[in-house]
């Protein structure tokens, strides 16, 4: 997988405007594992190798265990693994992430709600956790960012070469 342009750099007002809403999202009160957690269940159902790489290796970092992360993608079969509200945040985070075929039903809505205040689920919907990684997920997958892993994986090819 190759870079096909450098978003970040051919467009860095538009990229540094996204950032600032990463930032808020930093802000808005919401665990930070959380918030990760939910951007790497949206990355994963988006399939964006770059940004699934980049969040699980900062829950990594974090602390997360091992056998959490690796649930992450099937966390309904998780049970107990992860609490109550990571479990309506990623559900939450399917139903939104997968609009156009869910349409958000009601009833997603009124089991996130019961964790959740509005705020906290305006800030985990709307431009923050959700929607942002939804459009960071569109530029990595649609501009093939190069995972940490892949570019690794290459460097370490080559010095073998």
């Amino acid at each position: 997988m190759s870079n096909r342009i450098e978003y970040a750099k051919v467009s860095p007002e538009v990229y540094k405007a996204f950032g600032g809403v990463y930032v808020a999202v930093q802000k808005s009160g919401l665990p930070k594992e959380l918030v990760d957690l939910v951007y790497l269940r949206v990355s994963q159902i988006n399939g964006c190798a770059y940004c699934i790489d980049m969040h699980s290796r900062d829950l990594l970092k974090s602390g997360l265990a091992v056998d959490k992360l690796v649930l992450v993608a099937v966390w309904r079969e998780g049970g107990e693994v992860f609490n109550v509200r990571e479990r309506a945040a990623l559900a939450w985070a399917e139903t939104v992430t997968r609009v156009a075929e869910t349409g958000v039903p009601d009833a997603d809505y009124e089991a996130v709600i019961a964790e959740f205040n509005d705020k906290e689920l305006a800030d985990l919907t709307y431009a923050y956790a959700i929607g942002l990684m939804n459009a960071f997920n569109r530029f990595g997958v649609t501009f093939r960012s190069t995972p940490a892993a892949t570019a690794a994986a290459a460097t370490a090819a080559a010095a073998r070469a």
